[in-house]
């Protein structure tokens, strides 16, 4: 285990939790890997043309009434966003209220210090809207990538988390272990103007071990919920809570990240991400040795489970009852999914903008 020594300032406190006391300061956000697209003859678009996309994106988003973007890190060629900070910091340029996060930054392959640095200069930046997803990845590129072993992943994890938190007090920090050289009374610069640090959660895919974890460390939970009733996570909910009171800890907030594509009718919606969905599902599917998926699945996870496809009365009402469900403080739609071209996914950002986060709103209110 690592060695860690206080801080000089008091550890970073989590954010505190609102969705339970008022449905208006409930964090309604959008989530993006930069999937690569394709133009209407079936070409897919360049990286380059992807990220610049993605910034537009970000734009109509928060004039549409979004409350946060987050842009998922990886390194192959189907995403385009291997270092989601840089889009960001251009995303921060085009805008002033939205936070701007990535989802998630894969901590087991990178450097904590450069990490928190990168995030302190993007806070700055924006005036105070950066935000870390920490988390290990579903992906598994980036570890030969950078000369780490995949073996060692949670090991990774568990090491460079400690250390992260610990650059939170934005002190000097004493701090030892495995996989990283040591640090004795070091600072790391630029400090950030927020009372806690950067602002950080936790990607936990479902595991008891991640989700104690989240609590130990005190940066909150953002539950990735990306198959089946999301009522099958409601013990990882109940366990997240009653390890804090057992910790005695502030209540922390809990979010929520799925899949979805919203158009003007359900019908429309499920034919217009249907050939985009299977492509990408096939793709992964093949490299993990899933069976392929067919429609009767897709229309199963759409009436049921965490794919919320269909109208915005549709998917306002199935985020409302999954925020209920989970009292979680945050929802993000991860509205990119697979090759689906760059107008349809500007025009379902305005209707969840526009439409869905009103009416969620509303509900949650009644």
């Amino acid at each position: 285990m690592p060695h860690t020594t206080p801080a000089p300032r008091s550890a970073p406190t989590p954010l505190r939790a609102v969705a339970g006391a008022d449905a208006h300061q409930l964090i309604l956000g959008l989530d993006t890997f930069g999937d690569v697209t394709r133009t209407a003859d079936g070409a897919p678009v360049h990286h380059a043309q992807v990220i610049r996309d993605v910034v537009e994106q970000a734009a109509l988003a928060e004039r549409s009434g979004v409350d946060a973007i987050t842009l998922g890190e990886h390194h192959r060629d189907d995403f385009a966003l291997s270092s989601p900070e840089i889009a960001l910091a251009a995303i921060a340029g085009r805008t002033e209220r939205i936070l701007l996060g990535t989802g998630v930054t894969v901590l087991s392959s990178d450097d904590p210090v450069r990490v928190y640095e990168r995030f302190a200069t993007l806070d700055a930046v924006s005036s105070g809207r950066a935000e870390v997803i920490l988390g290990r990845g579903s992906f598994t590129e980036s570890f030969p990538l950078f000369g780490f072993r995949l073996e060692d992943h949670d090991a990774l994890f568990s090491e460079k988390l400690d250390l992260f938190s610990r650059l939170r007090g934005e002190g000097a920090v004493t701090w030892s272990g495995s996989h990283r050289s040591r640090l004795v009374e070091q600072e790391v610069f630029p400090k950030t103007e927020q009372p806690d640090g950067v602002r950080a959660w936790i990607g936990v895919g479902g595991s008891p071990h991640s989700v104690l974890r989240t609590v130990q460390v005190g940066i909150p939970m953002m539950l990735a919920i990306i198959g089946g009733d999301p009522s099958r996570f409601l013990p990882f909910a109940n366990l997240y809570r009653q390890a804090q009171d057992e910790l005695g800890r502030d209540a922390m907030p809990l979010g929520v990240h799925s899949p979805g594509h919203i158009a003007e009718t359900d019908a429309e919606a499920r034919d217009q991400l249907w050939p985009h969905f299977e492509a990408n599902r096939n793709r992964i599917g093949a490299e993990r040795g899933w069976p392929r998926t067919t429609r009767a699945e897709f229309e199963r996870e759409a009436d049921e489970g965490s794919l919320y496809v269909g109208s915005p009365e549709t998917v306002a009402q199935r985020i409302a009852r999954t925020v209920r469900l989970l009292a979680a403080d945050r929802f993000d739609l991860k509205y990119a999914n697979g090759t689906m071209p760059h107008e349809l996914l500007c025009a379902s950002i305005e209707l969840y903008g526009r439409k869905v986060i009103p009416r969620v709103r509303q509900l949650l209110a009644d």
